[in-house]
């Protein structure tokens, strides 16, 4: 095994060490349960609701493809990186090889606005289903969600690919322990010999125009939504109308407020321990998985009544 912080220019790491909480280590201890539940809750959840979605013929409409889809997002981030996390966490297993971890760093570079891509293609299905419901049979197809999915998945693997191939092909010459759980761009670059100039530029240009304009077009969205209900003058047609769009909204919020959090901590990193945006970052790969598949059991009544009619089958 490599010396640790070994700063001779003559070895060429092979393997990284993930150190979690640098200045907090006891954190390990009373996350490890916690996480384990969130991580347990997050693939049965996403399971439960993509059976329910696939076995369910009265589920087998556009709107809850794109559900899916999030969902299938969700486990598959989630099974990249807590998995790793949790080894730390219970049994101190630190090293990462080199290959894996950029792999990681892949997945979560490109998968993160693919889950924002799809949030955005939600906003326009509601958009379209309140304020041009006459034509939303000939607009909404499985057509649509198939292109849908296919620039979703096309737009964010190439444009993020760069991220991960760019770190991975700099020089690294010694130092090989990460100051995080995870391999994120950041944590891994600054280990580098080499100038990491490009590669900071990069992500950071690619991570607000993809998540910033899909945020921006969400909101248009919404935007236009809630001007379309307020217009609505039947009773309990407007009430109606936004219970449609409230899930989506909440779930939403949720994602750009925990991800906005993290952001504006790590800008601040000198006033806050280093260790929150470390946290913070883990906690994002878990929680939305965790409780987007809950909230729509809860909002939706025809997930509610399929996950019934699948549980009275297993019963």
């Amino acid at each position: 095994m490599l010396p640790y912080n070994n700063c001779s220019l003559s070895i060429e790491v092979s393997e990284f060490l993930l150190n979690c909480f640098v200045r907090s280590p006891s954190w390990q201890l009373w996350l490890s349960l916690p996480l384990s539940l969130l991580f347990l809750l997050a693939v049965g959840a996403n399971a439960t609701l993509l059976i329910t979605i696939w076995l369910e013929a009265s589920l087998h409409e556009p709107k809850y493809y794109l559900l899916s889809l999030l969902s299938l997002l969700d486990t598959m981030l989630c099974l990249t990186v807590i998995p790793k996390v949790l080894a730390i966490f219970w049994f101190d297993l630190r090293p990462i090889g080199f290959s894996t971890c950029f792999l990681q760093m892949f997945i979560m570079n490109s998968f993160l606005p693919m889950e924002s891509c799809t949030f955005l293609a939600m906003a326009y299905d509601r958009y379209v289903a309140i304020c041009k419901p006459l034509h939303y049979p000939s607009i909404i197809t499985d057509q649509f969600v198939a292109k849908a999915v296919v620039f979703i998945l096309a737009r964010n693997t190439f444009l993020t690919a760069p991220v991960p191939i760019l770190s991975a092909r700099l020089h690294y010459c010694g130092k090989n322990i990460i100051e995080n759980c995870i391999c994120a761009n950041l944590s891994v670059s600054k280990l580098s010999c080499d100038n990491v100039a490009l590669n900071r530029i990069y992500q950071l240009i690619i991570a607000w125009t993809l998540l910033g304009s899909d945020l921006i077009l969400i909101f248009f969205s919404y935007t236009c939504i809630l001007r379309a209900v307020l217009r609505l003058k039947a009773k309990g047609t407007a009430a109606k109308a936004l219970s449609t769009c409230g899930s989506h909204f909440i779930l939403i919020l949720f994602f750009n407020t925990i991800l906005l959090v993290f952001v504006f901590t790590h800008m601040a990193k000198k006033k806050v321990s280093p260790d929150i945006p470390v946290l913070l970052n883990v906690l994002h790969q878990v929680i939305p998985a965790a409780f987007n598949p809950i909230v729509y059991g809860v909002r939706t009544q025809e997930i509610k009544q399929g996950v019934w009619k699948l549980l009275k089958r297993g019963g």
